[in-house]
């Protein structure tokens, strides 16, 4: 067994202008809110569910970007409701999220 059975690395990275980038997106924030999400739901922990940021994952110019693992699923986002909708359909439930996946 894996040591998280969900792993959620949201691209934090920041380029300098006018290369586009996931931390002008708001990146950080989002990915605090789907941590604190995850503790809420009493998810978080060993065995279950991590959410991390992460450097540059390269998909910038697509982001914001974050990648669920073990299933390689990658998503962009604008907003909570975005996030919500990942944690839950994807992260909860395994459904991968088909209008924000990239």
């Amino acid at each position: 067994m894996s040591h998280y059975r969900c792993h959620v690395f949201f691209c934090c990275n920041k380029r300098d202008a006018p290369e586009k980038c996931c931390a002008d997106a708001g990146a950080a924030d989002l990915q605090a809110y789907a941590k604190a999400r995850i503790k809420e739901l009493k998810l978080n922990g060993k065995g279950s569910v991590r959410i991390n940021k992460a450097g540059c994952l390269d998909r910038c110019e697509e982001g914001p970007v974050l990648v669920v693992y073990p299933d390689a699923i990658w998503y962009t986002y604008v907003d909570r409701e975005d996030i919500d909708e990942i944690i839950d359909r994807h992260v909860v439930h395994g459904e991968v999220v088909e209008r924000l996946k990239i």
